[in-house]
């Protein structure tokens, strides 16, 4: 399967007709319609089926779009590091992470290196824990941050030097808004709202003390500000880190630590075998040199 051929696909989805595809492309609609109909022919399935205004993916169709545009960002990616200047250092550097305080490592050894070199730039993905290892797998990042255990036998590890501590999001006329520090007995009645990745065996979930089936869980969320949503509108008590939602005066939400207290240590990890461009050396360099 040619790149190219894949470009061709890629622009019959964002257009969702041949027609349009192929004014856009600078091609006849006859040709295009060739070439997508030999590319079905090589995967032996149907990828779309051609309606009288639009094109409709099929199963099949919707797969091969999400990876086509994964391969065109790497390929994007690889021709970038290639065709990096050996007298100037340049280049993008994709960072992976969650909503946590612990950003301001990556941004501040940013920064640092962009001092030294002004034509590096930095892409920054959001995203929960699975997500972050899922994009380094498919090598759509160079570093991710996360927190945890880390499976060493896969990737090397730099220990990041902040800790992001547990506690509640909660609305400020909450029954437990009164309360300095919140207690796992506390919480045992109360509908909360918890990260989708938070497993039974975590240490949260540990320090609850319960079974997640005993416990009333009534949300999850990916990103907490949309947990901060579901809070204001009442639906519930978040477990989240702390100085990731900005609470003001002017706010109605309100963060209480955890008693026994309860802190997360992150690492920021990279793959094994990692083949870097110069720009990403560099940056492990700072980082490394930020983290003693």
């Amino acid at each position: 399967m040619e790149l190219r051929v894949l470009q061709y696909f890629l622009a019959v989805t964002r257009e969702q007709s041949i027609s349009g595809a192929a004014e856009a492309l600078h091609l006849s609609q006859p040709t295009l319609s060739r070439q997508l109909r030999e590319m079905e022919e090589e995967l032996g399935t149907q990828l779309m089926i051609r309606g009288n205004r639009r094109i409709t993916l099929t199963d099949e169709g919707m797969l091969l779009r999400k990876r086509a545009e994964e391969i065109m960002e790497l390929v994007k990616k690889t021709e970038n590091e290639i065709t990096l200047s050996n007298d100037y250092l340049t280049g993008d550097i994709t960072l992976g992470a969650g909503e946590t305080d612990g950003v301001r490592f990556l941004t501040s050894a940013a920064r640092a290196l962009q001092e030294e070199f002004p034509d590096i730039h930095f892409h920054i993905i959001s995203g929960d824990g699975a997500s972050v290892l899922e994009n380094l797998d498919r090598g759509l990042i160079d570093f991710g941050l996360v927190f945890g255990e880390v499976d060493t036998s896969k990737y090397h590890k730099l220990k990041v030097p902040y800790k992001d501590t547990w506690g509640i999001l909660m609305r400020t006329d909450a029954e437990l808004a009164q309360k300095e520090v919140i207690t796992a007995e506390d919480l045992w009645d109360k509908p909360l709202i918890i990260s989708r990745q938070r497993s039974s065996k975590s240490s949260l979930i540990k320090w609850l003390g319960k079974n997640p089936e005993e416990l009333n869980i009534t949300g999850t969320y990916n990103l907490l500000f949309n947990g901060s949503l579901m809070v204001k509108d009442g639906m519930g008590y978040a477990l989240c880190f702390d100085k990731i939602i900005n609470i003001t005066d002017n706010s109605n939400l309100c963060f209480r630590p955890l008693i026994p207290e309860l802190t997360e240590e992150m690492h920021i990890i990279w793959k094994k075998y990692q083949v870097f461009p110069k720009a990403a050396e560099k940056f492990l360099l700072k980082m490394q040199e930020f983290a003693e």
